[in-house]
């Protein structure tokens, strides 16, 4: 049986870590550099052919979304980290095996953020080539929360959901011997791919609201932790696909109405 100093030193370091990531972009925020943590503004950093902007643009952006994925994604994966430690407790290097699959998890929404940023890029630069987009800026609002409406509703939704919803059986299907940093590696990698695909359209809702709306942040970390987690949580799908939907549409109806 684990020792509960052990337990509890783990999830003082857990929950440590989460505070500082929300500490980190709320101090952020309401910096003068603040503004940089929306898209909008490192869209506008592309312009500039000069490899410095790149590289600002770059890291600013790196920073901001791990600094996002580790305050509201991570909590999520509390039960599955829990297990693994658990099943890992006797190991000397278990709390490095931990590490590695935080970092497996990370880098999997890692690599989703940068493309969804790229996309997010080639939209806008879009937008400044189609006079229609241009007389309906609208679109890129409603656009975002009509997507996440509808996957809510998808079948690919919910089988991503309910294996993030088994993190025993999930670990026990990974952790097979051999290279155990490879393994831990690959268990967090293979949680993030299945967590992504679960998520990914409620987190692209960030991109409309920007990277460091913490209001934003806290309400869809909220949401994605109780579907993942609570016995309850499924059934919080279907009204909030619908809600989402119905924002998407009354965002379309206003601008409408606007231009009768």
């Amino acid at each position: 049986m684990e020792p509960i100093s052990r337990r509890g030193a783990f999830n003082a370091a857990f929950a440590v870590l989460i505070i500082l990531a929300w500490l980190a972009l709320w101090l952020w925020e309401r910096s003068p550099y603040g503004r940089y943590l929306n898209h909008a503004e490192l869209g506008g950093l592309v312009h500039d052919a000069a490899w410095s902007s790149v590289l600002l643009q770059s890291s600013v952006y790196v920073t901001g979304w791990l600094l996002m994925t580790t305050a509201m994604m991570l909590p999520t994966t509390l039960p599955l980290l829990d297990a693994f430690r658990r099943m890992t407790a006797r190991r000397t290097d278990a709390g490095q095996l931990v590490a590695l699959v935080v970092a497996g998890y990370l880098a999997v929404w890692l690599a989703f953020g940068l493309a969804a940023h790229l996309f997010d890029l080639r939209l806008h630069a879009l937008l400044e080539r189609v006079a229609w987009l241009q007389a309906n800026p609208w679109v890129f609002g409603a656009g975002p929360l009509a997507v996440a409406g509808a996957f809510q509703f998808s079948t690919l939704k919910y089988r991503c959901l309910e294996r993030c919803r088994a993190p025993v059986g999930f670990v026990i299907q990974h952790w097979r011997g051999g290279n155990p940093v490879v393994q831990s590696l690959a268990i967090g990698a293979h949680h993030g791919v299945f967590c992504v695909g679960c998520c990914w359209a409620l987190m692209l809702l960030m991109f409309a609201v920007g990277t460091g709306s913490i209001g934003w942040m806290l309400a869809l970390a909220a949401i994605m932790a109780i579907e993942k987690n609570v016995a309850w949580g499924r059934r919080l799908s279907t009204p909030l696909g619908l809600a989402l939907l119905l924002w998407a549409a009354a965002i379309a109806l206003d601008h409408a109405w606007s231009w009768q």
